[in-house]
């Protein structure tokens, strides 16, 4: 692995994937709306930015020319079919066997076998429906960029976060096929940490065409799987 694209760079999950990847001695290409540019200043000079909208074909197409990764983070923003445009756009026009990571919520489930509790979905249902409303989010078009990924013959993975928050990295998070394992019900994983295992999935072949489920490995249920293991 030596060139890496970036796909949504200037948010704080896309920043901290930006120095992961340097740190390793990554090219970086960042992609990120031009009015985000600014938020990237603090790599001025150590990586290329393509300003423009991530589900822009032509943006995307310039972008990961030549990368032997993309980094994705799916955000459902808006109501035009924002996650779904960038993930068709990144499966189409990224390098054949380019290595594909994708970034999103527990809400998405490959095979139906996740295991949600009642507050989890509630929480969803009523988020969906507000954003929705206000036109500001479509989760529904989050579970169809997936749909897209998970039918696709390339080289992805699908990493699923559960709930973040900020703090010192506590290494790479555990992870789990399926939301509802024991191992993940601390459902808590540090942003930084997220990154960090986005990034280690580029070189790690066993993650290839999984959709892992991923929580801090200090977790109390992370700490009590591997006791009991």
């Amino acid at each position: 692995m030596k060139k890496v694209c970036i796909v949504g760079a200037s948010g704080k999950l896309g920043r901290y994937m930006v120095r992961h990847a340097l740190d390793r001695g990554y090219e970086v290409v960042g992609v990120c709306r031009e009015q985000s540019v600014g938020k990237l200043k603090d790599f001025e000079g150590r990586i290329r930015v393509v300003p423009g909208a991530t589900d822009d074909r032509g943006v995307i197409r310039q972008a990961v020319a030549g990368c032997d990764g993309v980094l994705v983070v799916l955000v459902p923003w808006g109501v035009k079919q924002y996650s779904s445009g960038t993930a068709q756009a990144v499966l189409d026009l990224a390098e054949p066997g380019a290595r594909l990571v994708f970034s999103c919520g527990w809400h998405i489930s490959r095979d139906g076998k996740d295991v949600y509790s009642w507050k989890f979905k509630a929480l969803v249902r009523v988020f969906g429906v507000v954003a929705r409303l206000f036109r500001l989010v479509e989760l529904d078009d989050q579970v169809e960029a997936c749909r897209k990924i998970f039918a696709s013959d390339t080289r992805w993975t699908v990493v699923r976060g559960s709930d973040l928050e900020e703090g010192e990295s506590e290494g790479l998070p555990v992870w789990s096929r399926h939301v509802g394992d024991p191992v993940l019900k601390s459902n808590l994983t540090r942003r930084v940490d997220f990154a960090l295992f986005m990034v280690e999935a580029l070189e790690n072949d066993a993650l290839v065409r999984e959709a892992p489920a991923i929580v801090g490995r200090n977790t109390a249920s992370a700490l009590a799987y591997a006791a009991a293991n």
